[in-house]
């Protein structure tokens, strides 16, 4: 596994003290049982105790080791599987010692679910341990029990061969019943492949002969031709064409032959036909647009086969890739005298774009297609990115696909982003690291000369070439080197006219990056920034809709709903709940004399500070104006109080700078706590805020309780 240099921790020999506990206390817990401990309740002691609680430490140690490798992708090797798997027959075994033969069948259970979710040679393994054990509890006693040790022996060995038997055809009919669907969908793939073509005779036949790897290839192709269609029918709709075609050059550059089209006629060409004669012939010369029109008829088309319809007004655009080399032509004509415009020219070049897009899809397709593994993984893996909700989902699903697919050691996904100015990358995932290669996720860096930098400020895939000394290239920046690499290759992730970020791929092997699986991470590269970018926007829009556009805070109708879910908690739990109420004092004065750009200021530097000093689990929102709300669960009126009042000095010590001055302000604020003051949200939200106007009323800049306010008018009373 491919390492990242992080200084190591200088606590080695606790780690390992540490890790050595779950084998110590299944070997002391071995030798205990050998020496006739743990046989009936009366015979326990310190000894006995001391085991039973390094032993439960010993598993969870276990489990939780396993659950740490998991979590960062690491393998989990035969010796995790033997410490937890050795830790649980010895309390298993425990067990039985204590309640005698009656409860041996716990161990039969326990062998069954190990050799279930462990590997082959654990689960062996682990057999053999109980047996061992088994031998210990029925032999080693004063009575020595052969009968029953044998009788042990076949019922555990029966269990897990069973067990392993059934799960193995289980599996068996799991792949059937796989291998089924894949051939049901190559049969979809097929029928939607004949809708889809133009020319359906003889397309049945031409999957005859070829065995199922190959037939999927066509079969896939033929679906990038219904992309292609789909483009042609919007050129048709917007231009009012009566034919609109793609024609493609042939290997030798001659020739042009159909590709896909919509018309009326039937008379457009089927066969290749000469690239260098008539109006195409000028198109693919010049690498330019052409627009003619003429009411007696156009000379030199000829797409048509004899007999064809007369053209009256056509414009053709070339298929060019980005170096300049012409692919094809894309065809639009009418057959009344109605000239093409400039716009019309724009759109049809666009979809000249879109075409050539999906014959480069095509071409990239033909390549990573070798397999049905490879084929079903990369199917997959846009799956995964088409449906990916969010930009984390998006980082994991590529990241997975990328590494399966080429088969990586080292994969990242690093996004950019524009801060005062300048460029800054942030490393949002990783995968093939260690533990502390993991902590470098989040990490930010600025721009630089590092590949990644290099990347994105140039939009082209690098290194260009082999790289010599590579455990000396910078990556990222000069802090985070990679060690043990062959081969690298950073992708950019663009999208439109956006690069949003990279896609790093490293292999152990020189020869990793063939010309296929460049092709293939070059695709998932490209489909993993269109999904980052739906991902960002939805984002976005999902932010606007429930957040305040001046101050970021949660808008009123999002607080609503939280607060309901919080209070929810609260009653079912019976849990203490605190709503406060803020009001900016003397707000319209604010406003009045400083402006109100100067009162979106302090608006926002408000709803800064109460965001700073609220808790991870309250709920801070914008109530409206320049009241500001926050929802703290699992807080009594006294809790409450002093978050309010860390609130309000921190709001009274701000100094905000203004073109009139440096600016001073205070706030009131009124606390109203469930279940105590109100069992409603409403009634909780009516009683914060007749505190905070009673402070408003009795001096402002204080924070006031439901309590106090009572208190406060009963004095008021007496006074009167």
């Amino acid at each position: 596994m491919t390492s990242l240099t992080v200084v190591p921790s200088p606590a080695k020999l606790v780690r390992a003290f540490f890790r050595a506990i779950p084998a110590a206390v299944a070997l002391a817990t071995f030798v205990h049982l050998a020496q006739g401990g743990f046989r009936g309740l009366h015979t326990l002691g310190w000894t006995e105790a001391a085991l039973v609680v390094g032993l439960l430490v010993g598993i969870g140690m276990a489990a939780w080791r396993r659950a740490m490798r998991s979590s960062v992708g690491a393998v989990i090797d035969l010796r995790d599987d033997l410490e937890l798997g050795g830790g649980l027959i010895s309390a298993a075994f425990i067990v039985v010692a204590i309640g005698g033969g009656e409860l041996f069948p716990i161990v039969y259970l326990l062998m069954a679910f190990l050799v279930a979710f462990l590997p082959r040679n654990a689960g062996m393994t682990l057999l053999g341990v109980a047996l061992v054990y088994d031998g210990l509890v029925t032999l080693g006693g004063p009575v020595v029990n052969v009968t029953g040790f044998l009788t042990h022996t076949l019922f555990l060995a029966l269990f897990a061969g069973l067990y392993h038997l059934v799960l193995s055809a289980r599996m068996a009919v799991a792949k059937r019943a796989e291998s089924d669907a894949v051939q049901k969908r190559i049969r979809e793939v097929e029928e939607r492949a004949r809708t889809f073509r133009l020319v359906s005779s003889g397309t049945q036949d031409s999957f005859s002969g070829m065995n199922s790897d190959e037939k999927w290839l066509v079969a896939s192709v033929k679906e990038i031709e219904g992309a292609v269609h789909a483009a042609l029918e919007i050129a048709e709709t917007g231009l009012r064409t009566d034919t609109c075609a793609a024609f493609l050059l042939t290997s030798d550059d001659r020739s042009l032959k159909l590709y896909d089209c919509r018309s009326a006629s039937e008379r457009v060409q089927r066969e290749k036909f000469n690239a260098g004669e008539g109006i195409i012939g000028g198109v693919l010369k010049r690498r330019a647009p052409v627009r003619m029109n003429s009411p007696q008829g156009l000379k030199g088309v000829t797409y048509y086969e004899g007999g064809g319809p007369t053209v009256q007004a056509l414009l053709a655009v070339p298929i060019l890739e980005g170096s300049g080399l012409v692919r094809g032509v894309l065809v639009a004509d009418k057959l009344k005298n109605e000239p093409f415009t400039d716009q019309d020219e724009k759109m049809l070049t666009t979809i000249a774009g879109e075409v050539l897009r999906s014959i480069e899809v095509e071409r990239v397709m033909s390549y990573i297609r070798k397999t049905r593994d490879e084929k079903d993984r990369f199917f997959r893996a846009i799956e995964e990115l088409n449906r990916a909700g969010s930009p984390d989902q998006v980082f994991v699903a590529v990241l997975e696909a990328t590494r399966q697919l080429a088969g990586l050691d080292f994969c990242a996904v690093t996004l950019v982003s524009e801060q005062e100015g300048k460029r800054v990358h942030r490393v949002m995932r990783m995968t093939g690291v260690t533990a502390q290669g993991k902590a470098l996720e989040g990490r930010t860096f600025q721009d630089n000369n590092g590949l990644v930098a290099n990347v994105v400020r140039y939009g082209a895939p690098l290194p260009g070439r082999d790289i010599k000394a590579m455990d000396r290239q910078v990556i990222f920046d000069e802090e985070t080197q990679v060690r043990g690499l062959g081969a690298l290759k950073i992708f950019p992730l663009v999208a439109g006219d956006r690069i949003l970020g990279t896609l790093v791929a490293g292999s152990r092997k020189k020869t990793a990056f063939e010309q296929d699986v460049l092709r293939m991470i070059e695709v998932i590269a490209i489909q993993a920034a269109q999904a980052v970018l739906r991902a960002q926007l939805y984002e976005q829009m999902e932010k606007m809709a429930t957040t305040d556009g001046l101050t970021g805070l949660l808008n009123h109708r999002t607080f609503q709903s939280r607060a309901d879910d919080i209070l929810a908690q609260a009653r079912r739990y019976n849990r203490k709940c605190s709503i406060m109420l803020t009001d900016v004092d003397h707000f319209k004065s604010v406003n009045d004399t400083y402006g109100h750009p100067t009162g979106d200021q302090v608006l926002k530097g408000v709803a800064r500070i109460i965001k700073t000093l609220a808790r991870d689990t309250d709920v801070v929102a914008r109530y409206g104006g320049e009241e500001f709300v926050m929802v703290m669960p699992e807080t009594d009126v006294q809790g409450a109080k002093i978050i309010a009042e860390r609130i309000r000095e921190a709001v009274m010590a701000e100094v905000f700078q203004t073109e009139m001055g440096p600016l001073r302000i205070t706030m009131s604020l009124g606390i109203a706590t469930f279940p105590d003051n109100a069992m409603e949200k409403q009634q909780m939200i009516d009683l914060a805020d007749q505190c905070l106007y009673h402070s408003k009323r009795n001096g402002r800049n204080q924070s006031v309780t439901v309590a106090q306010m009572q208190g406060g008018r009963k004095l008021q009373a007496v006074a009167e």
